[in-house]
C-alpha cells in the first residue's frame, strides 16, 4: 500500500516542497517542532532506513546534508538536529529540525504556521540551498 509520502512524490497530494533531485524530495513537516522542520525522503518507497542499500542510504544522507546546510543559512538556529524514528509513516524519512535547545527535538512540542508562512519558509530554505 503506497505511503502518504509516495502520494506526495507522485503529486497526488501536495506539500511545501523545499528541494528535490531525481531520487529524493525534501518538504516541510506539516506538524513541525520548529520553523523550518523539514523531511527528507527517498522517492523510491522504502519502509525502514536500514533496509536501504548502502548506496541509497549514503545518497539520502548526502541529500539531507545539502538541505540541512540550506536550513542553517535561512533559519535562525543553533544547529540542525537529525532524527530518524520511522514509526509514524511507513516510508523512510529523515527529520531535519532547526533547534535552539533540546526542547525543540521533543516531538510532543509543536508549532503552527499559516499556508502562506509555510510557502515562504520553504522558498527561503530553497533559495539558500547550493547543490
Amino acid at each position: 500500500m503506497p505511503s502518504i509520502f509516495s502520494k506526495i512524490v507522485k503529486k497526488e497530494l501536495s506539500c511545501f516542497k523545499v528541494f528535490e533531485d531525481n531520487k529524493h524530495l525534501a518538504f516541510l513537516d506539516i506538524n513541525p517542532n520548529t520553523k523550518g522542520h523539514t523531511l527528507c525522503i527517498p522517492k523510491k518507497e522504502n519502509e525502514y532506513i536500514f533496509d536501504m542499500s548502502e548506496t541509497e542510504f549514503i545518497n539520502l544522507m548526502k541529500f539531507a546534508r545539502v538541505v540541512a546546510k540550506g536550513i542553517e543559512k535561512s533559519i535562525k538556529c543553533s544547529r540542525v538536529a537529525v532524527s530518524v524514528v520511522g514509526l509514524e509513516i511507513n516510508h523512510t524519512h529523515i527529520h531535519l529540525i532547526p533547534i535552539k535547545s533540546m526542547k525543540d527535538v521533543d516531538f510532543n512540542y509543536k508549532v503552527s504556521f499559516s499556508e502562506e508562512e509555510m510557502i515562504n519558509i520553504a522558498k527561503k530554505i530553497n533559495d539558500s540551498i547550493t547543490y
